[in-house]
C-alpha cells in the first residue's frame, strides 16, 4: 500500500486495473445491491492491487438481493465466494418506508438479514459483510422524530444498532461502518443527487473510493493482514517542542492550546495499546532526555510501561526501525511510522516501503483527525489478552539480555524454567485462538484462517482434535502462542493447522508440539501423521519445518511413522489446564 496516498481517487483506483495481477492471492467476493453497483466493483478491485490481492468479484444483477441470496441455484453460489458484500440503500428503503404510510421497518431489515445469514451459511462457508444505513432528513417530523418510534430517524437508528447485536451473535458477520463514514466525510461528499437520479448511484465518485478502502481494509484484516506496531517519533509528534533544545518543563503538552492537540493524540494512542497495538519509539535524541518527559511530566498520558520498545540514539530511523522490527518479530508491513519531519518520512519509505508512512498534516492540530480518517488499524477479533502484548514484549526484550549471558544454547534454554499449558478450544479460549489464527502468517503451515464461528463448530466435531497452547517461564506468561487441529482420517492423523507466535521462535516449542501429536496419533491408534506446507509470501520461514522434524516427503505431502517415532527432546514442562 502506498504510504503517500492511503485513500486513493477513483481515477487512480481505475488505473490500477490496467496493473499485473498475476501471482497475487486470489479472494473471490459477490455484492449484491439494490442499485448500480459497477463503479464500487472497480473501486474495490483497485484497492485489491495495493494490497497485494487479486479481487474476482461476482457483481449480481440490479436489484436482486432476494433472488440470489434466497435461491440455492443462484450464480452468487455457483461463484463460491469467500465474502458477500450486501448493500441495500437507505434511499429505497425510504421509498419503501413512504409507501408503507410510516410503518416501521428495522424490524423487517433485521428479519431479512437473518434469513440472508442462514440461506448463506448453509450454502457456503464464507464472510458476509454488511453495509449499514446512512441517516437522511426526510424532512417530516424535525426534532420531534427522535420521539416517535415510527419515525424515518428513528428506524434508521433503530436499525443500525440492531446491526450490531447481530453481528455480535453471528460470528461471520461483519457490519462495513458507512454511517459513520458519512459522518466523517459529509453527506454533500458521499452522495450526489444528479448521479442518483440519472444513473441510479447512491455513491458518489468521491465515496467510491472512501467506503471502497473500508470494506478492502476490513477484507485484509479478516484475512490476517492488518498493522500490529505503531512506531512513533517524538519531538513535535508525540509532543511539541524538542526536548533536547526546550528542557522538560518548555514541551507543549497538556490542556492548553497546541499542548491540547498533543495530549489528545496520546490518549489515541493508549487507547490503541489497550487494544492490542505494540507502541514503540524511534527518536534521534539522547535516550535519557528523550525518557525524562514519559518519567517527570505531570501531563504526559503515556509512560515508559506502555512502550515496548523505546530506541533513541543518533543512527538513521530507517536502521532503527529494522531494529524494532527484528526485537518484535514481525513483518515490515505490520509497521506504522508517525514523524512530523517529511526529510524522515521520505528516507523510511525509500528504505522500507512495507512500513506505513503517514503524510501527516503541517498542523499538529490536525494530526489526530487525519490519522482517525486513514483507519490504519482495522481488526476483525479482539481479546481481553490483548492488553497484555506490551508486556509480553518488554518480558521478551528481557530474555534476549539474559541471553547474552550464556554461551550454550541448551543451558539458556534450561534457565528460562518453561512450561506449556495445554487446553483443547473452549468457549473461554475461541476468541483468543480464532485471532491468532488471522493474525499468524510466518509460522503457519497451510495458513487456514478461523473465524469463531468456525471454531465453534470444530470444538462440536468428533472428527478433529484441537489444542491451544500457552508458553511461561520466568519472565512472565506469553500467553496462547500456538495452536493445531488435528482431522482424523482413516489411518492417519491430518495437520490441518499448525500456528505459532514468532515470540517463542527456538524455544523448543515445535518439538514439544510434535511431541503431543504423536501422543493424540496414538490414542486414536492411526499408523501416520501427515501434513502440508501450502507457500504464501510471508511463510517461508517453515518451508522445512516437515523435513527438520523427521517427516518423509510424499506425493506434496509430508508423512510420519508413528509406530518408529523417537520423543523429541526439549526444555518444556505440561501442564494440562
Amino acid at each position: 500500500m502506498s504510504s503517500l496516498a492511503l485513500i486513493k481517487d477513483f481515477l487512480t483506483l481505475k488505473k490500477n486495473l490496467k496493473k499485473d495481477f498475476s501471482g497475487m492471492p486470489e479472494i473471490k467476493i459477490a455484492i449484491v445491491g439494490d442499485f448500480a453497483t459497477q463503479f464500487l466493483n472497480q473501486a474495490l478491485r483497485g484497492y485489491g492491487y495495493d494490497l497485494n490481492y487479486n479481487f474476482k468479484i461476482y457483481e449480481a444483477d440490479y436489484n436482486q438481493i432476494d433472488a440470489q441470496i434466497m435461491d440455492a441455484s443462484s450464480e452468487l453460489y455457483q461463484f463460491e465466494p469467500d465474502f458477500v458484500l450486501i448493500f441495500q440503500s437507505i434511499q429505497k428503503l425510504h421509498k419503501q418506508y413512504i409507501k408503507s404510510q410510516y410503518s416501521t421497518f428495522a424490524d423487517t431489515i433485521i428479519k431479512d438479514l437473518d434469513s440472508y445469514c442462514n440461506s448463506i451459511n448453509n450454502q457456503l462457508n464464507t464472510q458476509i459483510l454488511y453495509v449499514n444505513f446512512q441517516e437522511i432528513n426526510d424532512g417530516v417530523f424535525g426534532n420531534f422524530g427522535n420521539k416517535l418510534n415510527h419515525s424515518f430517524i428513528y428506524q434508521t437508528r433503530k436499525v443500525n444498532f440492531e446491526l450490531m447485536n447481530q453481528s455480535i451473535e453471528k460470528k461471520n458477520l461483519h457490519i462495513i461502518d458507512y454511517s459513520l463514514l458519512n459522518t466523517n466525510y459529509g453527506k454533500s461528499n458521499m452522495f450526489d443527487p444528479k448521479m442518483y437520479y440519472s444513473a441510479d448511484m447512491v455513491l458518489s465518485i468521491d465515496a467510491l473510493p472512501v467506503l471502497a478502502k473500508n470494506i478492502s481494509d476490513t477484507i485484509a484484516s479478516i484475512k490476517g493482514k492488518f498493522k500490529k506496531c505503531l512506531i512513533i517519533d517524538l519531538d513535535n509528534t508525540m509532543w511539541g517542542g524538542i526536548i533536547g533544545d526546550d528542557g522538560i518543563e518548555n514541551i507543549q503538552i497538556g490542556d492548553l492550546g497546541v499542548g491540547k492537540a498533543f495530549t489528545e493524540l496520546q490518549w489515541w494512542f493508549k487507547q490503541l495499546k489497550q487494544r492490542g497495538i505494540i507502541l514503540a519509539i524511534c527518536s534521534k535524541n539522547n535516550e535519557h532526555t528523550a525518557k525524562e518527559p514519559f518519567e517527570k511530566h505531570p501531563d504526559m498520558v503515556l509512560k515508559l510501561d506502555d512502550i515496548a520498545v523505546f530506541v533513541a540514539n543518533w543512527n538513521n530511523k530507517a536502521d532503527n526501525i529494522r531494529y524494532i522490527q527484528s526485537v518484535l518479530n514481525i513483518g515490515f508491513d505490520s509497521l506504522v511510522f508517525l514523524d512530523d519531519n517529511p526529510v524522515e518520512r521520505s528516507i523510511v519509505r525509500e528504505n522500507l516501503p512495507e512500513v506505513v508512512v503517514p503524510e501527516l498534516p503541517e498542523d499538529p492540530a490536525f494530526y489526530l483527525d487525519y490519522l482517525l480518517e486513514l483507519n490504519l488499524f482495522e481488526t476483525a477479533s479482539y481479546a481481553e489478552s490483548d492488553e497484555q502484548r506490551t508486556k509480553q514484549y518488554q518480558e521478551e526484550a528481557s530474555r534476549t539480555i539474559a541471553k547474552q549471558n550464556f554461551t550454550n544454547e541448551e543451558d539458556f534454554l534450561k534457565s528460562l524454567e518453561m512450561y506449556s499449558e495445554i487446553s483443547n478450544f473452549n468457549k473461554f479460549n475461541t476468541p483468543r485462538v480464532a485471532q491468532l489464527s488471522q493474525r499468524s502468517n510466518q509460522f503457519n503451515l497451510r495458513t487456514v484462517r478461523y473465524t469463531e464461528d468456525m471454531i465453534e463448530k470444530l470444538i462440536r466435531s468428533d472428527n478433529h482434535i484441537c489444542y491451544s497452547f500457552n508458553l511461561v517461564d520466568k519472565f512472565g506468561d506469553n500467553g496462547l502462542i500456538s495452536m493445531i487441529i488435528l482431522e482424523k482420517q482413516e489411518d492417519s492423523l491430518f495437520i490441518d493447522t499448525w500456528l505459532m507466535s514468532c515470540r517463542v521462535l527456538k524455544r523448543c516449542m515445535e518439538s514439544f508440539t510434535l511431541n503431543k501429536i504423536v501422543d493424540e496419533a496414538k490414542k486414536v491408534n492411526v499408523k501416520k501423521i501427515v501434513g502440508e506446507f501450502i507457500s504464501t509470501s510471508k511463510n517461508e520461514m517453515v518451508k522445512d519445518h516437515y523435513l527438520n522434524l523427521g517427516f518423509t516427503e510424499n506425493n506434496g505431502k509430508w508423512e510420519l511413522d508413528v509406530s518408529t517415532y523417537q520423543a523429541k527432546k526439549n526444555f518444556i514442562d505440561e501442564r494440562a489446564i
